[in-house]
């Protein structure tokens, strides 16, 4: 009796109900939506490279490694030869290997030499392959692959030509405009720093630089394209090297050998460990989104208690003449709490359902502008633990309404306030 009563004090008050559901619903979406945001940006910063054991470089900081070699963020201040780069490519625990180059830019991408096994075994997001949307792994000294949002915001298509520029900033002089390299391949979007790079063979990059010293051109030794050909283009130095092994079991091994090479000072980390450490770095962000989000489902429930107490002086009457009729002040008391729960209640479902839209229409923007892929998925445990704590919260924020409902006398209602 007391549940048909409250839903029938709710139809009779339906306009102040609705604005109190959404306020809630609209709480509840922002909760779940930056969670899942957080999630999922998560997931994907970890997945930036799969299948990769060891990342090799010249010896630095672990994570000024992974952000070189992975990230394409800073400059090497050292790099590692190309012997060295052979004598762990020629490991006998070591699958593959795949040598990056990086320096040179391109109209504020970064520009990576590297070989055609890149296109092979660089995976992301659990083993996921690169995929070409047009054309092919780059093949002839002067060819070229786009990384998806180069092609998108330069306006790329296949075989236009493009001019490296050399090191970050493109200035007058610094141009490698005698050897343009033509477009022949575009992949697909990967959520990864893959979109925002240029990737052309380690033999082009020795190529626009055969006639360059110290950053600079060498005066009166301008070699043509077609003459750079037939220069020896192998590179003498590289960033680092993505590497393979032939078992899990052998990574300690062959890290080992790489951080006790006496040729020269390098250094193997296993990218997954690095990840995780720095996403710990920079996770204050994602609790900052957290309590952000969860003090906005605070304001809501607020704002449903401050209409509940306001609406207190309305009813005095109605509780006075249910008072009248028989009903006992746990009566009144369960009225209140039945409506603040059914309030939040109908705000969580609704909340829910906002979200399932939003993610519906918003999830193909967020992928192509920011890369991060939004899984519609069934709440996870943990967001069903976010809901019933709403759930709970508001049921006792219904209590604060309802202990005052609960003191008012029969008498109070009865009487005539001026």
């Amino acid at each position: 009796m007391v549940l048909t009563l409250a839903f029938k004090s709710l139809l009779n008050r339906r306009v102040t109900a609705f604005l109190m559901v959404l306020s809630i619903a609209l709480s509840v979406t922002l909760l779940l939506g930056v969670e899942r945001l957080r999630t999922q940006a998560r997931t994907g910063f970890a997945n930036t490279i799969s299948g990769t054991d060891l990342v090799v470089g010249a010896r630095t900081g672990t994570t000024a490694l992974l952000l070189q070699s992975v990230f394409r963020i800073g400059y090497a201040s050292n790099n590692m030869s190309w012997r060295s780069y052979l004598d762990v490519a020629h490991h006998p625990r070591v699958a593959w290997t795949v040598p990056i180059s990086l320096g040179d830019s391109h109209r504020g991408f970064v520009v990576l030499g590297t070989t055609a096994d890149y296109f092979t075994h660089y995976h992301f997001a659990r083993n996921r392959r690169l995929e070409f949307a047009e054309g092919k792994p780059f093949a002839d000294v002067y060819d070229a692959v786009l990384g998806a949002d180069v092609a998108r915001e330069l306006g790329y298509r296949l075989n236009q030509s493009i001019v490296i520029a050399h090191g970050a900033v493109e200035s007058e002089g610094a141009m490698h405009d005698d050897k343009p390299f033509r477009v022949v391949g575009i992949l697909q979007r990967t959520g990864t720093p893959v979109d925002r790079t240029v990737h052309v063979g380690l033999d082009g990059l020795e190529a626009i630089h055969v006639d360059w010293q110290s950053g600079m051109r060498v005066p009166g030794a301008k070699i043509s394209a077609k003459d750079a050909r037939k220069q020896d283009l192998t590179p003498q130095t590289i960033t680092a090297a993505l590497v393979g092994l032939d078992s899990r079991t052998a990574v300690f091994h062959v890290q080992r050998f790489v951080n006790e090479y006496r040729r020269e000072p390098l250094l193997a980390i296993l990218p997954g460990v690095v990840l995780q450490e720095l996403w710990d770095t920079i996770g204050i962000v994602e609790k900052v989104l957290l309590a952000v989000s969860s003090l906005v489902a605070l304001v809501g429930l607020c704002g449903m208690v401050t209409a509940l107490l306001t609406g207190l002086n309305e009813r005095r009457r109605e509780m006075a003449v249910l008072r009248s009729v028989g009903a006992r002040p746990r009566h009144i008391l369960t009225l209140i709490v039945g409506e603040a729960t059914a309030l939040t209640a109908i705000g969580v479902v609704l909340g829910v359902v906002l979200l399932y839209l939003a993610l519906f229409f918003v999830r193909p923007l967020i992928q192509s502008y920011f890369g991060i892929y939004l899984d519609i998925g069934l709440p996870t445990t943990y967001e069903l633990g976010l809901l019933a704590a709403v759930l709970l919260a508001g049921m006792l924020a219904g209590l604060l309404p309802a202990l005052r409902a609960y003191r008012q006398s029969l008498a109070d209602g009865m009487m005539i306030h001026i």
